[in-house]
């Protein structure tokens, strides 16, 4: 039974996501400045290069050419690549400070587009059946905890950084790290202690 395209076209377009991650943390690893930080990136950078090897064996499991470029994974290739000039553009500046701060963003918006691929992964494995299922649900499991933790903690790290540059009080490693948050409900739990603890910063209007 032929896959349905648009399953075809989320594991590519998740492949080549991965692709970019990994361009992403290593050029974010030019611009960090927190050791804590570049040690969390470091670990990242590798778990991103197996992702993209897991995801390579998905594609070639159920018969899809891993290195096709369909034209919605040329969008992902070219937002990934955005992501690398932006912090090139930062690092060009001379503020240390400030690039380390776009490539926290950066990666920021990296993995919570990673993480709804994912996510999706996950629904698809729910969803089919056959060989194409196992497949995908054991490349879910292999992977979520590791994507949970990729988003949860560097948005910790993400407004921890900001509010040092405020001049307001931050945690570093945030709670996020310190509590290894690895669901959305543990993180907005640790958004909410963080707040009772530090009573001097503001919340964000959202």
């Amino acid at each position: 039974m032929p896959m349905n395209p648009q399953v075809r076209e989320l594991l590519l377009q998740s492949l080549e996501h991965e692709l970019g991650g990994a361009l992403i943390y290593q050029t974010a690893l030019e611009c960090v400045r927190n050791p804590d930080l570049e040690r969390e990136w470091r670990k990242y950078l590798d778990q991103t290069q197996h992702h993209v090897e897991v995801l390579t064996g998905v594609c070639v499991d159920l018969g899809l050419d891993p290195d096709e470029m369909t034209p919605g994974r040329k969008v992902v290739q070219l937002t990934g690549k955005s992501l690398v000039t932006a912090m090139k553009m930062a690092l060009a500046a001379s503020d240390p400070a400030a690039a380390e701060l776009v490539a926290c963003e950066c990666v920021v918006l990296a993995e919570t587009k990673d993480h709804f691929d994912w996510e999706l992964i996950g629904e698809c494995a729910n969803a089919i059946g056959g060989d194409a299922a196992a497949a995908l649900r054991q490349a879910y499991q292999d992977v979520e905890d590791e994507e949970d933790e990729h988003l949860y903690h560097t948005k910790g790290w993400c407004r921890e950084l900001w509010l040092q540059s405020l001049g307001l009080p931050a945690q570093l490693p945030p709670l996020e790290e310190r509590r290894d948050v690895r669901s959305a409900a543990q993180a907005a739990q640790a958004e909410q202690e963080r707040k009772h603890q530090a009573p001097g910063t503001r919340s964000a209007r959202r």
